[in-house]
């Protein structure tokens, strides 16, 4: 089965992204970054989301990403699904940090328990067969609105939303356009997918070779 096992966030200010991680959510082999002077403006057609167990690990990831330079996009919340926020790192990326508790249970942490890429794409129904024929397997699929493909032994989780739908989710307006400065390493090798998000083998996503 075809997983994801790492994204590469391509950035202009390479030493700066490091720093900005590091302090900010300190992952490991799952996210890698690597220089591009590539055009891009506005949404970028994607978002990353890192789900933690409780209202305070939201808190605790938010409040270090802003200190390291992070914009809050969306206040931290309750909703109807749990609690959660949005950032935006400064080499432009969309972070969303989310709980499904809306109560702590213990002292906050930073421990993540799962790390998702959406992405916003055109047609839900026709980039999931894409997906599925290059070898994921769906986990999850709520017709043309949203689908989630196991993640097998990826350190990665992998979700399709329709474009202006993950754009209003993160709070920004959906137009943009250039590079979508990431690329996805996975187990099938190297394509492009319908909506232009770039796959490579995962060695080479994580090396940047």
């Amino acid at each position: 089965m075809t997983s994801l096992a790492s994204v590469t966030l391509e950035v202009a200010d390479l030493a700066a992204a490091e720093r900005f991680y590091a302090a900010a959510f300190g992952l490991g082999p799952e996210l890698a970054l690597r220089a591009s002077q590539e055009a891009t403006s506005g949404f970028r057609g994607f978002t990353l989301s890192l789900t933690v167990a409780q209202p305070a690990d939201v808190d605790a990831l938010v409040a270090a990403a802003v200190e390291a330079g992070a914009t809050a996009v969306k206040p931290a919340s309750k909703s109807l699904w749990g609690y959660g926020g949005v950032v935006q790192a400064p080499d432009g990326t969309l972070w969303k940090i989310a709980s499904s508790a809306k109560k702590n249970f213990g002292p906050a942490t930073r421990a993540v328990e799962s790390f998702v890429l959406l992405l916003g794409v055109q047609d839900v129904k026709a980039t999931k067969e894409f997906y599925v024929g290059h070898g994921l397997t769906v986990d999850k699929s709520f017709g043309s609105k949203y689908v989630q493909f196991a993640a097998g032994s990826g350190a990665v989780t992998l979700g399709l939303y329709k474009r202006a739908a993950l754009a209003k989710d993160a709070g920004v307006p959906a137009d943009g356009a250039g590079s979508h400065r990431i690329v996805l390493g996975g187990t099938a090798g190297s394509f492009t997918d319908p909506d232009g998000f770039a796959w490579e083998a995962a060695s080479l996503a994580r090396t940047g070779e």
